[in-house]
């Protein structure tokens, strides 16, 4: 395999293992040379996508989170006696996406389509500072307005509450809602400030070398939440 036709023929095992670790292998495969390509490298390839594989979990499957927002779409409707008066926000990016599915879910159930908009916190996060110098700030799109109704924050992942803290900051801006309730489709734990959501998919405790990585169709092509340890 010490040839341009035999590391074609490497790139084509890399591009048949799962393509979350996709980046992983070519990253290490960037200091080798292609003399370094011997057969006895087979074994060291199988055994670091065994370590990987045994270092990523699926936590939710597409049935599992198709499953998960329908009953938290009836959760919304039976605590709020229906949908009046209700409006869905979405937190870019991730609870975009979800905001719209519980949508067509509430209104499939309930006759009755609650409105949907979305929200960006980049400038109202405690450490937007930190992030560049040049953050990537999103647009916000609330067609509806907020004072008096109930409003649903939505979000893919809970994990220490600084996101749903600057979201409720952000919200203000905009009215004074009636009231603010939390819909989020994973709850980490590991909480860093009192926020708990009031809809939730699925309580799954991590720990602090674990990250939640959540793939929705409408973004990546697929549904599942996929827990990887670090380290």
């Amino acid at each position: 395999y010490g040839n341009p036709e035999g590391f074609q023929n490497w790139k084509a095992i890399i591009d048949i293992t799962p393509f979350n670790f996709i980046e992983k292998i070519f990253s290490d495969f960037e200091t080798l040379t292609l003399g370094d390509m011997l057969p006895a490298s087979i074994s060291w390839i199988y055994s670091f996508w065994r370590k990987v594989q045994m270092d990523t979990k699926t936590i939710m499957t597409a049935k599992e989170i198709d499953r998960a927002l329908t009953r938290m779409a009836h959760e919304i409707i039976e605590r709020n006696k229906g949908v009046d008066n209700t409006g869905l926000i979405g937190i870019r990016t991730g609870g975009m996406p979800l905001a719209q599915r519980l949508q067509k879910k509430i209104a499939a159930i309930e006759n009755s389509t609650p409105p949907v908009g979305v929200l960006d916190i980049t400038l109202y996060r405690d450490d937007w500072s930190r992030l560049s110098h040049h953050p990537i700030i999103g647009k916000t799109e609330i067609p509806f307005g907020i004072d008096d109704m109930t409003v649903i924050l939505v979000d893919d992942v809970l994990y220490t509450g600084r996101t749903i803290r600057a979201a409720l900051d952000a919200i203000t801006d905009f009215g004074r809602p009636k009231s603010i309730q939390l819909a989020v489709l994973v709850d980490r734990g590991r909480r860093e400030l009192p926020i708990q959501p009031d809809y939730t998919g699925l309580s799954f405790k991590t720990s602090g070398d674990e990250h939640v990585n959540v793939f929705l169709e409408e973004t990546d092509q697929r549904d599942q939440v996929v827990i990887e340890r670090h380290g």
